[in-house]
């Protein structure tokens, strides 16, 4: 008796969660005529993809969840401008380690670059494929993911400022 009041209660649980988790995605589905970020087939696949596997964690608006997922909002492209940061991207533990194959996940990866940090996109960024999502899933970062996010988000911010500074002295000298 007690089993089965606790599977109810369970499944309550479950059923109520589902239903948060859905009525606060649905206003951020995309629209099915927007146009397609790069290595995006299917947007609003990738979208719901992000929602069953990706936003319990990093929530709705990307902003993460305090000691168990990182923000994404308005950094996770940065990630881009730091050598080795691709290749992080693809081995995070939520990434390496999903149930999704390689084809929806390379197609996640690209969705979300662009839905959470499209300004930091760079120019000459080439979209994540099945065969480079699989590759680099098979070497899962673990509990060194954090340290390495630090670390490459100031190599990043260090390539920004480089950037900044010779644009600014090429303004000057002309």
């Amino acid at each position: 008796m007690i089993c089965r009041r606790r599977a109810v209660i369970g499944a309550c649980f479950f059923s109520a969660c589902a239903l948060v988790a859905a009525s606060s995605a649905s206003a951020q589905a995309p629209e099915p005529d927007a146009p397609l970020a790069p290595g995006v087939q299917n947007a609003q696949r990738a979208w719901q993809h992000w929602v069953l596997n990706c936003q319990g964690c990093h929530r709705p608006d990307g902003t993460g969840s305090d000691g168990t997922a990182p923000s994404i909002a308005g950094t996770v492209a940065r990630f881009l401008h730091a050598p080795g940061g691709r290749e992080y991207l693809g081995r995070v533990p939520g990434v390496a380690t999903s149930p999704l194959d390689d084809a929806d996940l390379a197609e996640v990866l690209n969705w979300m670059l662009y839905r959470f940090d499209a300004a930091h996109v760079p120019a000459t960024f080439r979209p994540y494929t099945p065969e480079e999502v699989g590759r680099l899933r098979q070497q899962p970062l673990r509990i060194e993911a954090s340290r390495v996010r630090g670390d490459l988000l100031k190599k990043a911010a260090r390539a920004a400022d480089g950037a900044t500074a010779r644009a600014g002295s090429g303004a000057a000298g002309r």
